[in-house]
């Protein structure tokens, strides 16, 4: 792909990390952002702003499999479908470094690109309004700063994860110890008190990734304004925790724009995927869908596990099933159900549970009527998705910031059942706490599920009036195109 072209409309230079649960929703965020431009155009209808999107790619082995088309998919749809002005440009290819964890993998590859990244936006002949980084990527800060650019970091998850990380700098001075030996719990301003061992995974332990989300903390505060994928009114104390300056005390936060939920719905096919097909032969909200995100999968022995909660449960259920990753990557691969499953499940459970063993579209699923409940990772992604359909939700927390996402939604936003996860264990939930959870979900007597049911339904409600026309998000992503703008004298 080659650099963008001279053009009379000034552009904003997107930094993705390349996965889709990063890529996806900043490329959303980017579209938005020329929609929102496009309403105060010249009578000719151009585009007054443009999108150059630089991409540092993961090698084979470790891209997910749908990258590439989603890459295709948007360069093509950019230029011939939507009639914005949108250029993908490739950096040059770096060996992978040597990384101890996911975080310092992410942190360092990007780094690695800091070079390519200042040459390409160099070489622009379009006026550069901004650059907007994800937030693994704020060793580009430097970039942006030496090249005279406001550098505006976009943040994929939760505004609670934004608010730890920029009050983990203070906290890491704090706490001496782990926090995985430190017992008690953790102020976090804006949420209930958060027992330490609910805080996400990369920072139970000071290692080094870690530290990486300490230095990532720190910058943010460096950055013209942070962009979050999150509804204002879905965390509303949190975000006036981070405004008012309490989660970094005597020092001014850059200004928070909250854009959210960033999501990218497709035409449905003509002829409905198989899973969409099996529920439109199941009763209103009776199913429960189990799903697990991009890197979800279990050992066989939590599958057994998983099969034997599902079967006494009673519930009607579609379970996404993978298979454990290859070697040297972090993807599942197509499940062998016959080979994991136990002897008879398939056949007790027939007629009111599907087990699919492959990629199945999650958002199609979700909106589905059948659809009542949903068992999933927790990933922040994932979790609007449940919310803009109203979808209750029993998280089962699995890597990154989840645990924390899942306290968040059970303990302060109400739209989930809470579900016991061992993570001493590996994450393990066994058989009747599932079964129990599930229960709880989709029961009607249960007091609980009734409560995350309306939650989650006043979620749906917020979740799409943010994007209304005078929603909360519209708002604030105007706001934010108007700053660019201004920048570069548009």
């Amino acid at each position: 792909m080659a650099p963008a072209m001279a053009s009379s409309a000034a552009t904003v230079v997107l930094i993705p990390f390349c996965v889709s649960g990063h890529l996806t929703p900043m490329l959303e965020v980017g579209k938005r952002m020329l929609r929102s431009r496009c309403c105060g155009d010249d009578d000719d209808g151009r585009p007054a702003m443009s999108l150059t999107v630089l991409l540092a790619q993961l090698p084979e082995s470790h891209r997910a499999p749908e990258i590439d088309e989603i890459i295709r998919r948007e360069a093509a749809g950019a230029s011939e479908d939507s009639g914005f002005d949108v250029r993908f440009h490739c950096l040059p290819a770096e060996e992978l470094p040597d990384f101890r964890g996911g975080e310092d993998f992410i942190s360092r590859f990007m780094q690695q690109h800091a070079s390519h990244a200042r040459e390409a936006i160099a070489g622009l002949e379009s006026r550069v309004a901004a650059v907007v980084l994800d937030w693994f990527c704020t060793t580009l800060l430097d970039v942006t700063r030496d090249l005279g650019l406001p550098g505006y970091v976009y943040f994929t998850s939760a505004a609670s994860m934004l608010a730890l990380l920029l009050r983990l700098p203070a906290l890491d001075k704090e706490v001496a110890v782990d926090f995985e030996e430190m017992g008690g719990a953790v102020d976090l301003p804006g949420l209930p008190p958060v027992p330490a061992a609910l805080l996400p995974t990369p920072v139970m332990k000071k290692g080094c990734n870690y530290e990486w989300l300490v230095y990532h903390g720190s910058r943010f505060m460096e950055a013209a304004g942070i962009i979050v994928n999150t509804v204002a009114e879905l965390e509303p104390a949190v975000l006036e925790a981070i405004a008012d300056g309490r989660c970094v005390p005597g020092r001014r936060v850059p200004a928070i724009y909250t854009v959210g939920p960033v999501l990218s719905f497709k035409t449905p096919p003509e002829k409905p995927h198989e899973c969409v097909r099996w529920l439109d032969a199941q009763p209103r909200a009776s199913v429960v869908f189990l799903c697990f995100g991009s890197m979800g999968s279990f050992a066989p022995p939590q599958v057994l596990e998983i099969a034997a909660g599902l079967e006494r449960s009673g519930h009607r259920f579609l379970w996404v099933l993978r298979g454990r990753p290859p070697a040297g990557s972090p993807y599942p691969t197509d499940a062998d159900a016959d080979e994991l499953l136990p002897e008879g499940f398939l056949e007790r459970t027939k007629g009111r549970g599907m087990v699919w063993p492959t990629w199945a579209p999650q958002k199609d699923i979700l909106a589905h009527a059948a659809v009542g409940g949903f068992v999933t990772h927790g990933g922040w992604n994932s979790t609007l998705e449940s919310l803009w359909h109203g979808v209750p939700m029993a998280p089962w927390p699995l890597y990154a910031e989840q645990h924390l996402n899942a306290f968040e939604l059970v303990r302060d936003m109400g739209v989930a059942v809470e579900m016991e996860v061992d993570r001493k264990r590996g994450n393990l939930v066994e058989a009747a706490e599932l079964e129990r959870a599930v229960r709880c979900l989709m029961d009607e007597g249960s007091e609980e599920g009734r409560m995350a049911r309306e939650k989650a339904a006043a979620a749906k409600a917020a979740c799409r009036n943010a994007v209304d026309g005078g929603g909360s998000s519209i708002a604030a992503l105007r706001k934010l195109t108007q700053e660019m703008a201004h920048m570069s004298s548009i």
